[in-house]
């Protein structure tokens, strides 16, 4: 909804931003401002500044700035409606309501608030009840204490249908109330109201701001469901809450991150035994707003599920949702548990630090991505390599940030080249690891290419082939924009049309080969471009002429970068020795010697040889 401007800035003006960030962080005047250490990122010397005459925070050191709302969005990971509601309950204010029906649904919401707090209560003194012992043996049996028990509010809610209803009565709450709320159900046919929770171990369920709205119920002995959460209501909405997220938002801070667990027993055991920064989804899979509710509080995320297959599914099924929310910095990491076991059961088996190595070795989301469609199906053939690199590209195509698929984009086609290509030793034996399909052939070079003889005019000729295969096959340079970049080629024309090329990659994405060629004229271009686009070039190299496949060019200039960074790799230990040498003993020799390596180091040419 949306705030007038006068209210607002009544809000900012009865509450100063240092009493507000002073809850959170211990605040040092300093003349008129205060500093003191920020709670945004760890640091040891203070560069947080609050200034209450600007109403604004800054931090020098990370660079986040805000006013006091955006400090209690930011630090307790509240939209901007709840950090309103909770800033004007510290400023005294009432929050205006848009609307009539508003200010009916905020009533409405307010004594269901009161009611699900009194059920809540009430569920609570039934687990110390002799009707309760069941479920207090269950939750003990669990290795949960007393205090867990009191910390996370565990009830139990009795057998006996209408009991509730009937204490609330008792207490002044209305049948319409508890149907509101999810508490007890009117049957369709008529009748009396049943309980919708009964002989059931009770959880209940907060809000961001603690406020429970919810609950969810466990059996007691055999029978389905074996877990029950509340229905749909006007506080629940159970595909943008979180189990325990209160208690992780506070804890997150210091932890650095938020672990995702599968189910409420989960979270309490970690809880219990050190780890109170988890969450749990309510019996669904990780929903996108759940996942965007989590990155309020943490921008790496682990998730956390069981180590069987029903486990595995979720943590792909969670993948799958967040690539198209993936944002700079933010993503999901994965944590393996082994198989078999729950968050529960290994602490029980390795204890807190256990876990704690294995959540440190947690895998990133592009691991997990990676590892779901190699471990699919076999891609011992062509066609089979090629349905790999389709179900990827399809995979990739669902980001929507534009920087973070690029990245993925590299990260993937590195992978495939390291899976699809194999060493293989040069003639005469020589080891020299040149990559290429373990399978099909690379597209063949012109007979006499690789060859010795004029080594600068073949150097010529292959930089002349590299940039006829990007002019005709743009396409292919977001690929590959990172192994370009790091060639330097032997003629200083052809190379800065390459850097030119390389430019208009980064701020034209969208070229196609007709329009790169008439940018390249129009800069003045044209007789390095005409030097490049030679039928010469297409006779030694036929993949990069303009009607090869996209295929061919893709694995021709994959294997020159490929060997490239063999070529870098091989020649870097030479280049550390000659620059020792050289320090060693400065002379005209040393001096040649070391030069000559880093331009073979960083050339393109003799790739071939």
């Amino acid at each position: 909804m949306a705030f007038p401007p006068q209210f607002l800035d009544e809000l900012r003006t009865r509450l100063p931003v240092s009493e507000v960030v002073g809850k959170k962080v211990r605040l040092v005047r300093k003349g008129r401002e205060f500093a003191g250490l920020c709670p945004f990122h760890n640091e040891k010397t203070p560069s947080f500044t609050v200034n209450d005459d600007k109403a604004f925070y800054h931090c020098f050191g990370c660079g986040q700035h805000g006013d006091v709302i955006t400090f209690v969005m930011e630090t307790d990971g509240l939209s901007f409606p709840e950090a309103i509601e909770r800033l004007a309950g510290l400023a005294g204010l009432e929050v205006p309501q848009s609307s009539p029906e508003e200010r009916e649904r905020a009533k409405v919401r307010s004594t269901l608030y009161d009611v699900v707090e009194q059920v809540c209560g009430w569920y609570q003194e039934h687990l110390s009840q002799p009707g309760g012992q069941a479920a207090y043996d269950y939750l003990r049996g669990r290795g949960f204490t007393d205090e867990t028990i009191g910390r996370f509010r565990l009830g139990y809610a009795p057998d006996g249908r209408g009991r509730l209803l009937q204490a609330m009565e008792a207490r002044g709450v209305r049948q319409d109330q508890l149907v509101e709320a999810g508490l007890i159900k009117l049957p369709e046919g008529g009748g009396n109201p049943r309980d919708y929770f009964f002989d059931r171990v009770i959880f209940p369920i907060n809000d961001s701001r603690g406020r429970v709205i919810a609950f969810g119920g466990r059996i007691l002995g055999d029978g389905q469901p074996k877990y029950l959460n509340s229905p749909e209501t006007p506080l629940f909405h159970k595909g943008r809450s979180l189990y325990n997220f209160t208690m992780a938002r506070e804890a997150s801070r210091e932890a650095g991150t938020v672990i995702v667990a599968e189910g409420y027993t989960d979270v309490i055991a970690l809880a219990q035994a050190g780890l109170p920064n988890a969450v749990a989804p309510l019996g669904t899979a990780l929903t996108e707003d759940q996942i965007r509710l989590i990155w309020r509080v943490a921008d790496e995320p682990v998730l956390c599920f069981d180590g069987d297959t029903a486990g595995e599914r979720a943590a792909l099924r969670a993948a799958e949702r967040a690539l198209p929310l993936l944002q700079p910095g933010k993503t999901l990491r994965f944590m393996a548990l082994p198989s078999g076991d729950d968050p529960d059961t290994l602490i029980k088996a390795r204890g807190a630090e256990g876990f704690r190595t294995l959540l440190a070795g947690a895998h990133q989301l592009v691991d997990v991505l990676w590892q779901s469609e190699v471990s699919a199906a076999s891609h011992d053939t062509p066609e089979r390599r090629a349905d790999l690199e389709r179900r990827i590209n399809a995979r990739l195509a669902q980001i929507e940030d534009p920087g973070v698929k690029y990245h993925y984009q590299q990260s993937m086609r590195q992978r495939l080249r390291d899976l699809f290509f194999v060493a293989r030793p040069a003639k005469g034996g020589n080891q020299r690891g040149r990559g290429r399909f373990d399978g099909p052939k690379r597209p063949e070079l012109a007979p006499g290419l690789g060859a010795r003889g004029d080594i600068g005019a073949m150097k010529a000729q292959q930089e002349r082939m590299i940039l006829a295969t990007l002019v005709n096959h743009p396409d292919l340079l977001h690929d590959s924009l990172e192994a370009l970049n790091e060639i330097s080629l032997q003629s200083k024309e052809l190379d800065t049309l390459l850097r030119v090329i390389l430019n208009l990659a980064v701020t034209k994405p969208a070229l196609d080969t007709r329009d790169l060629q008439r940018h390249l004229i129009g800069s003045g271009y044209e007789v390095p471009l005409g030097q490049v686009l030679h039928t010469q070039v297409y006779r030694q190299a036929s993949f990069a002429a303009p009607d090869a496949t996209i295929a061919d060019a893709r694995a021709a200039l994959d294997e020159i970068l490929g060997q490239y960074r063999y070529r870098r790799e091989r020649l870097a230990p030479d280049r550390v020795d000659a620059k020792e040498d050289l320090a060693d003993d400065n002379n005209e020799t040393k001096s040649n010697r070391l030069l000559e390596l880093v331009r073979e180091e960083s050339g393109a040419g003799g790739l071939y040889e």
